[in-house]
């Protein structure tokens, strides 16, 4: 299952039932896992470790030395989990002494042009699409989606099941759960649709719905507000939302000025209509 116009060195541990296509390369720290495919042209190097299953598209790069300047060739990892789809162009940078790894988790869709950089954390069912691209040490959580030439800061989180809009710039941690667009990037509500398709109940959407507006049209401050969705509020989804806010570091998008005076004067509007 190996071209013959492969170059693989020695050391390189390859499963009998991987696939290794035309003109690959891999270096002899790399582990690759039973039935993963590299269809042709895919350099793999460092101490980097792909899992089974996987389908990796031509001209991906995985296991790169770090765009860090501090970087000096120190040992660090890369690591790709199972059942993952890795398109054309790609590329995953291995990690630095911060600390140590890269890690991309199981059944991910990264579309062609995807950057994922040093020391970054990507869960698992996590989309990429065209040209996604993540600055050193960012995080992103299960079932989160990014949109074509989206860019995440250095840093930055991007929370489970959170939308980010195409050509969307961000700057601070995205909270779980809902969407982001914009340069510098707001907040527009809820990710319904993506909680619907990935089976949240009408309950568990309309308590997250509750939470929102205490934490982003409320005239409360956040610690208030946070205080206030303990108290008021109950369920997995909603101590998610609030412990992710308290752990952030850089702060979180917030909705713009505008969108929260207008949505909190819709609402006021409907309130007053006529059944």
């Amino acid at each position: 299952m190996i071209h013959p116009t492969a170059i693989i060195e020695k050391g390189a541990e390859i499963a009998d039932d991987a696939d290794i296509g035309p003109y690959c390369v891999i270096g002899g720290n790399v582990v690759i896992g039973a039935g993963t495919r590299l269809m042709s042209h895919v350099a793999v190097d460092g101490h980097t470790t792909i899992g089974s299953s996987c389908t990796i598209h031509p001209f991906v790069s995985l296991g790169g030395p770090p765009q860090d300047i501090m970087y000096h060739d120190e040992k660090t990892t890369c690591i790709v989990g199972d059942n993952n789809v890795i398109r054309e162009y790609v590329t995953v940078n291995r990690g630095t002494k911060a600390s140590g790894a890269t890690t991309v988790g199981n059944n991910n869709f990264i579309m062609a042009y995807s950057h994922i950089a040093h020391d970054c954390a990507v869960g698992s069912n996590v989309i990429m699409a065209n040209c996604a691209t993540l600055g050193g040490h960012a995080h992103i959580d299960d079932f989160a989606i990014l949109s074509g030439l989206c860019a995440i800061h250095q840093f930055c989180k991007v929370g489970k099941y959170a939308f980010v809009s195409g050509l969307t710039g961000i700057p601070k941690d995205v909270p779980p759960f809902v969407m982001a667009a914009g340069n510098r990037a707001t907040l527009y509500g809820l990710n319904v649709v993506g909680l619907e398709r990935r089976g949240f109940s009408k309950e568990e959407i309309a308590t997250l719905k509750k939470a929102y507006r205490i934490l982003f049209r409320s005239s409360l401050s956040l610690q208030a507000s946070l205080e206030k969705i303990e108290e008021e509020l109950e369920g997995e989804h909603v101590k998610e939302l609030v412990t992710f806010i308290r752990a952030s570091e850089r702060g979180i998008c917030r909705e713009s000025s505008a969108l929260s005076a207008q949505a909190t004067w819709d609402g006021s509007m409907r309130r007053s209509l006529p059944a």
